[in-house]
């Protein structure tokens, strides 16, 4: 295990209620860091009576290679500008058991396996269906917001059987100019020849979140969790 999941990642919590009984896990974008998706938990509108606590983690900081090596908080390097090309595996599977880490974390709080779900937000997307699909508990959901999948080759032989069946909310924006549709659409055609139950939303917008998708994943999530 390499230094950069020894210790637990650093994470922004936020809980709608005193006993939460669900966990969302979300993961940001390139360079952003956990404060990113904060506002969210608000913007969701989900019932007063839905305990969820949310945890925002920070991404390590590394050097990444298509900015000029700058050193930034990232799940991965990416050295290529046709993203999704030339994956960097080891910094996928490093961020991949930090995050096994967490959901490890809240099962010894008490938080249900089916009770737990993966978000993110870009390469935090692309990190919610690496961990998630390869997690040997049952998880409650992965939440894939303008994404793709990674490692494509290596999932029918990677993927947890347990999460064979796992609910995926994925959406992308026409006009993302940072990863092309078709990026994202391959990366669904894939998870649906391989039997995944996958939720897919388009919305007008570039490179980010829009009011439709805000409401489509809260009525997402409410009737998973019911």
């Amino acid at each position: 295990m390499s230094n950069l999941t020894k210790k637990l990642l650093p994470t922004i919590e936020v809980s709608t209620g005193s006993l939460p009984i669900y966990t969302v896990i979300w993961m940001h974008g390139l360079g952003a860091d956990g404060n990113d998706f904060v506002p969210i938990v608000k913007e969701l509108a989900l019932p007063q009576n839905l305990s969820i606590r949310f945890l925002f983690p920070h991404a390590p900081e590394r050097s990444v290679t298509i900015n000029n090596g700058y050193i930034m908080r990232a799940w991965y390097d990416i050295s290529h500008p046709e993203i999704g090309q030339h994956h960097d595996e080891i910094g996928l599977k490093e961020s991949q058991f930090a995050i096994d880490a967490l959901i490890e974390k809240e099962l010894e709080k008490g938080i249900a396996a089916n009770n737990i779900f993966l978000a993110g937000f870009s390469q935090g997307g692309a990190m919610a269906l690496q961990t998630g699909l390869r997690q040997q508990n049952r998880l409650g959901g992965i939440i894939a917001l303008s994404c793709y999948l990674p490692l494509t080759d290596r999932l029918k032989d990677e993927a947890s059987l347990v999460n064979a069946s796992v609910p995926i909310f994925m959406v992308h924006g026409t006009h993302d100019d940072v990863i092309p549709l078709s990026r994202a659409i391959a990366s669904r055609d894939h998870l649906l020849t391989q039997h995944y139950h996958v939720e897919w939303h388009e919305y007008p917008m570039a490179h980010s979140v829009c009011p439709q998708e805000i409401l489509d994943l809260s009525c997402w999530l409410q009737r998973i969790i019911k």
